[in-house]
This record gives structure tokens, sequence and C-alpha cells, in this order.
């Protein structure tokens, strides 16, 4: 049961802990916020009309090309939001990959387990990547993905080299539309019906949630460089969650699901790991 109205159906309580959503922050609520998210189609739209462009002017050297340095295709790891899988972000990879970087994906068909043990999954195998490539990962994650991407680079900076959050709450996970909170409480049903590796109650409202919480909000190394791209126009978050002091903050005009597929976000992710690549490469010795 969830504490905000969600149309014209009003619910008692929310699954989330109420530090999740410190004061001054709420939610989107009602039909007119959940609408803006159909402006996904549009987006899909225009990057359908950007791949068609691309193979046109598959000759030309793209603004974001640099040369690969002795390690190779940098290494960039995708995190999916919340009840999302790796395949939201195939798009995305493989325009990363085009630009000459070396993907990998968090191996989630479905982001809806307890977020601690995605998070020390993700570091095992982040731990794997820095082993084989010899160098640190950059992240891209979408919504909750983002979450895990911050939490990340305040435990391991040894691990991460640079993340760019997608239209993710860090500053309140708790603050988001009635539809999001109505699945989250499914899933925690689920969870305690025995269907799979859930996150179950400790995760929106226990130890594991204040942990998370924690970590999120602790300061990150200052040689991990760190961007967060947020739309006013998100029907499914608070925008103002996005924007982390710690963060170079990046304005775009999309949807919340549109960001894992709209080019202009594309072009964003791009800039921010050129521009970290270049960092990287003016710091590394001769």
């Amino acid at each position: 049961m969830l504490s905000q109205t969600f149309g014209y159906r009003h619910v008692m309580s929310s699954p989330l802990a109420p530090f999740l959503c410190p004061p001054g922050y709420a939610g989107p609520t009602g039909l007119r916020a959940l609408a803006r998210e159909g402006s996904a189609v549009t987006e899909a739209a225009r990057l359908v009309r950007r791949a068609v462009t691309d193979r046109v002017r598959s000759g030309e050297d793209s603004p974001y090309d640099v040369p690969a340095d002795e390690h190779g295709e940098v290494p960039v790891m995708l995190i999916p939001g919340f009840m999302a899988g790796d395949a939201t972000l195939a798009l995305m990879a493989a325009q990363l990959r085009r630009l000459g970087y070396r993907t990998y994906r968090s191996r989630m068909h479905a982001n809806v387990g307890c977020t601690r043990e995605a998070s020390d999954g993700i570091e095992a195998r982040l731990e794997e990547i820095v082993a084989e490539r010899g160098r640190r990962v950059s992240i891209v994650g979408h919504s909750l993905g983002g979450l895990l991407a911050r939490g990340l680079a305040v435990r391991r900076p040894d691990l991460v080299e640079a993340i760019v959050t997608l239209a993710s709450p860090i500053l309140a996970p708790g603050a988001t539309h009635p539809v999001l909170l109505f699945d989250l409480s499914v899933v925690l049903r689920l969870r305690e019906a025995g269907f799979g590796a859930m996150m179950g109650a400790d995760c929106t409202s226990g130890e594991c949630a204040r942990l998370s919480w924690e970590r999120a909000q602790a300061p990150i190394a200052h040689d991990v460089a760190f961007t967060s791209v947020f739309s006013r126009r998100d029907g499914l978050i608070d925008w103002r969650s996005c924007l982390d002091p710690q963060a170079k903050t990046v304005e775009v005009t999309t949807s919340h699901i549109g960001m894992a597929i709209d080019p202009g976000v594309m072009d964003v992710v791009a800039r921010a790991l050129s521009d970290n690549r270049a960092r990287h490469a003016r710091r590394r010795p001769a």
C-alpha cells in the first residue's frame, strides 16, 4: 500500500522508509506525470532517425572518437534501473562500442533483487574487469542503477574511474511516483510468497536500505569523475533528487524511460566519458 494519490485511488502506506524521502522532496503524482513518459516513443523515433543518419555518414569520424591508449578499449559497465534488465541499455551499449569503448553488462535480467547483494555482485565483476583490462572501469547507471554505481564509487574507488548517472534519485530515492511504489509493493509481496530472489522489506525499510542510502550519500574520492543527468520532464521521480552536489549535473529534455534510448542522452554520456578519458590520458605518466 502506498501513501500517495495515484489517479482516483488513495493507498495507505509506503513500503519505503521515511529517511529515503527527506523533507523538501516529493515524487510526481497523477496521470499527467505518467503521460510525460509517453514521450519515450518520440525519443525512440529520434534514435531510429539517428541510426539512419549514422549509416549515411559512416565514413565520417565521430566527434567523440579518440585514439585508444595502451590498455586497449576503455571498459564501461552499464547498470539498468528498477525492474529493468541489461537489454534496456543494449542500444546505448552499442553506441558506446561504436565510439571505441568496451562495454560490459551487469548480468541483471531484472533489477529487482536485494540492492546489497546486487552491489556485491557488481563489485566482484568490476574486480574481474580491472584485472583483465589493467585499468579502472567507468559505470553508466540508469535510475536505481545509478544509485548502485554511486555506492560502488564510494566503496571501491580503486575499481571505479568515473560514473554517469541517468535520472538517478540519489538525494531522495523515495520521492517517486505512486505507480513505482505500487510496483515495489508487488515485488515485496512476491518475495514474501517465495517467488525468486527479489528484494525484501529489509531492502526498502531495514538495515539493507539504510546501508545503501548511506553509501549513496557518502563523499566520492576526488579522482572519480561524476556526472548526473536529469530531466525536469521526468514523470517518475523528483528531478531535484538528481542534483547531487558532488556531481557535474547536465539537464536534458527526455522522459525517465527515455534516458536509456534518447540519442541526445547518449551524446551526453559519450561526452562525459570522452572528457574523463582525456583527463585520464593527461594524468597518465609518460
